[in-house]
């Protein structure tokens, strides 16, 4: 169902895809929008291995909403920061790919643990993090986008 990495000589490893969805804060979601057409939106994740998802924060209504409800397949893009070898001037960046469906998380206990794993990707700051979640939890949505499919590659911008 899902195609193979048309250049596989710049395929990076699952473990790799896995680092760099660990590392990153944010990245890319993209959905069907209205009237068909693609809307993608910088969201910050959280990646669990132990539930091969990523999860989201958002309000409880919107745009975002109403385009996962419609369709439950996204996809979501992640970039690292890149580095540039010594002695050039190309870019060298790693990107991640993930397909799979999403839906909402209606349960409250895990929708403060997504919130607080978050949060933690920004900020040790344990009292920071129990004032803001007291205050925003309220209007708080969370988003689960079971991974389907994930590919990594390293890309050179030369």
């Amino acid at each position: 169902m899902f195609r193979e990495m048309r250049r596989y000589k710049q395929q990076i490893s699952k473990e790799e895809c896995i680092r760099i969805l660990n590392e990153q804060k944010r990245g890319v979601l993209s959905m069907i929008g209205d009237g068909g057409y693609p809307y993608g939106i910088p969201l910050d994740h959280w990646y669990s291995e132990e539930d091969n998802a990523l999860y989201f924060h958002c309000a409880k209504t919107g745009h975002k909403i109403d385009a996962v409800t419609a369709c439950d397949k996204v996809s979501y893009c992640v970039t690292d920061q890149g580095y540039v070898r010594e002695g050039e001037w190309a870019l060298n960046i790693n990107s991640v790919v993930v397909f799979g469906r999403i839906s909402i998380i209606e349960d409250e206990d895990k929708k403060m643990m997504i919130c607080r794993n978050i949060a933690k990707k920004f900020t040790d700051d344990e009292e920071y993090i129990r004032k803001e979640i007291a205050k925003s939890f309220p209007a708080v949505c969370c988003l689960e986008l079971k991974i389907e499919h994930m590919t990594g590659k390293l890309v050179n911008e030369s």
